[in-house]
């Protein structure tokens, strides 16, 4: 796909999907700027991605520096959010509820906030796309957060693609994934769940951030499709 002369912004766009998404979007000729809340992030994005790469330093989960962000950013093209924390599963005896609420606020609500203060910035013929996951429709113990939220993402792209058209509203629903999503996980955890994920599913593999931010340029470029979530995960919810 050809992405010159168009803007694309990265809200997440520092590691695992959302550089990858990033550096494919770069490739295609677009201009790129990449959001976190981590200055250390940034800098080390920046070192992977073409010169004139622009790297912006935003608390997503705060509202009033969300909306401070895209009154300096100017039009662009696409909004891209992939922004999240290393995934925590909670048995429900053990569920913290305040973790829970954390996860929800950067996930869920930090890509309402985006959208709302990012709408009005988009150029005509642009669109925005957002994350799920499988977990909203095959989930297991210890799920019940992430699956909630990949629940509510799926509901909440349907409802913005009404409400924001002509803008198109779609998403992402990626499967397990090599990435850093994971990081909280002890490597010979991450390394049991890669394995036992590639033995289940049909390609026999997990999923890359590159084969993933494929599906976001698709998405970006694709101008007849809203409303539209796009699952990627090797078979997963088929096997």
């Amino acid at each position: 796909m050809d992405f010159h002369g168009q803007r694309v912004v990265v809200l997440g766009g520092t590691s695992g999907i959302g550089l990858a998404t990033a550096q494919s979007a770069a490739e295609a000729g677009a201009a790129v700027v990449v959001v976190s809340s981590n200055k250390e992030r940034i800098d080390a994005a920046l070192l992977e991605l073409p010169a004139g790469t622009d790297g912006r330093a935003v608390d997503l989960t705060d509202e009033a520096a969300v909306e401070t962000f895209f009154a300096s950013l100017g039009g662009f093209d696409h909004l891209v959010f992939t922004a999240g924390q290393s995934l925590a599963l909670m048995e429900l005896p053990s569920l913290d509820l305040a973790a829970a609420r954390r996860f929800f606020d950067l996930r869920y609500f930090g890509a309402l906030t985006a959208v709302r203060h990012g709408v009005g910035n988009i150029n005509g013929g642009g669109s925005i796309v957002l994350t799920s996951g499988t977990a909203g429709l095959r989930a297991g113990s210890g799920w019940s957060v992430p699956a909630s939220i990949c629940g509510a993402m799926d509901a909440l792209v349907r409802a913005l693609a009404v409400e924001l058209a002509p803008i198109r509203v779609n998403a992402v629903r990626p499967g397990v994934v090599r990435s850093p999503l994971w990081k909280s996980m002890s490597p010979a955890e991450r390394e049991r769940l890669y394995a036992s994920t590639a033995a289940s599913i049909p390609v026999g593999r997990v999923g890359e951030p590159a084969d993933i931010a494929q599906a976001y340029l698709y998405l970006m470029g694709e101008r007849y499709a809203t409303g539209t979530i796009v699952t990627v995960d090797g078979g997963a919810l088929v096997a």
